[in-house]
């Protein structure tokens, strides 16, 4: 079985972190977001993985020596020009000769639903497609979808006015297509799965929707993206799959480092204080530093104070500053 996964953004809303490096490529504790979604369509019969890319595909190649992960092929098909999520799908789709049920999902959500569950709830609803659903507190920052008894979608509405809508289930991102939908997008033009794919199959009465309550995460801003690290090591996910402290870094006997994840060869120094925070590969906490509800990438310089701040690779906070609420260097 294929799947699709979407990787062409260019992650705007976590600049400066991904100034170097693809969105998914970042990591969830130590293993990037895409490792960690092929592994988890692996395990649920995936063969066959298709990285939908708008640039070259050699940052995610590095990710999968050989083209291969846990049994899985990785293929890359790189859009010649920005087609958009449903002409991406279709793109990638044709580019390996998809003709059979497949899944999709978006590269930068971080997601714990049964991917195996949902394509057997899809093949037993005979529909075109099926949509993985999930429940939130204020529908009104999302589209909303709207389901009949028998999980036949019967509309989306778009950030819902209070009352305009009884439903609090969103698009969650991962779908199972079968080769039928592939016939509505198009080919070498820019469509949208959401405004104009997913509409033609509900007029059809062709898309069905499955809600669960498993965890999931948009990872676009960094407070989402420093929450799909620390809720892996405070266990609101279950067991950690992976140490907190990668065994590569160094940490003074005297520094204080709590609920937090220190990526690869990063340093802290001696008194320094590390809370509530991650440490991507590389950073570097100096001797009496103090780093709260922050992401670093950089480094941080002796007796600075850097706290709700995203510090990106390469850049130093000075010795004895303070830093509140920033992300230097400052996106452009």
């Amino acid at each position: 079985m294929h799947a699709v996964v979407l990787v062409g953004g260019f992650g705007t809303r976590l600049r400066p972190l991904t100034n170097d490096i693809p969105k998914p490529m970042l990591p969830v504790l130590h293993r990037p977001m895409i490792v960690r979604l092929v592994d988890r369509l692996a395990a649920a019969g995936v063969t066959d993985v298709v990285l939908a890319l708008g640039f070259k595909p050699e940052p995610f190649a590095a990710a999968f020596p050989g083209g291969v992960r846990n049994g899985v092929t990785v293929h890359y098909a790189v859009e010649p020009e920005p087609l958009d999520t449903a002409g991406a799908i279709a793109f990638a789709a044709r580019s390996v000769g998809v003709d059979e049920t497949f899944v999709v999902a978006n590269g930068d959500v971080v997601c714990d639903v049964d991917v195996a569950d949902l394509v057997a709830r899809h093949r037993l609803s005979g529909m075109d497609a099926t949509i993985h659903l999930t429940p939130v507190d204020d529908p009104s920052a999302f589209g909303v979808v709207e389901c009949d008894s028998d999980g036949v979608v019967q509309r989306f509405v778009e950030k819902p006015a209070p009352g305009e809508t009884a439903s609090n289930l969103i698009n969650a991102g991962t779908y199972v297509f079968e080769p039928a939908v592939l016939d509505l997008i198009e080919p070498g033009r820019r469509v949208s799965v959401e405004r104009d794919t997913f509409p033609k199959l509900v007029a059809a009465q062709r898309l069905a929707a499955v809600a669960t309550e498993h965890y999931w995460l948009d990872t676009g801003r960094p407070d989402q993206y420093l929450d799909a690290n620390l809720d892996l090591i405070r266990g609101v996910r279950g067991l950690p799959d992976e140490p907190a402290i990668a065994p590569s870094a160094t940490i003074h006997t005297s520094a204080d480092v709590t609920d937090s994840v220190v990526g690869d060869r990063c340093t802290v120094g001696a008194g320094a204080v590390v809370a509530d925070s991650l440490l991507l590969p590389g950073a570097v906490i100096a001797a009496g530093a103090n780093v709260r509800r922050s992401i670093v990438a950089g480094a941080v310089g002796s007796d600075a104070d850097v706290v709700d701040s995203v510090i990106g690779s390469g850049f130093v906070v000075a010795a004895g500053s303070s830093v509140s609420g920033e992300r230097l260097p400052t996106p452009t």
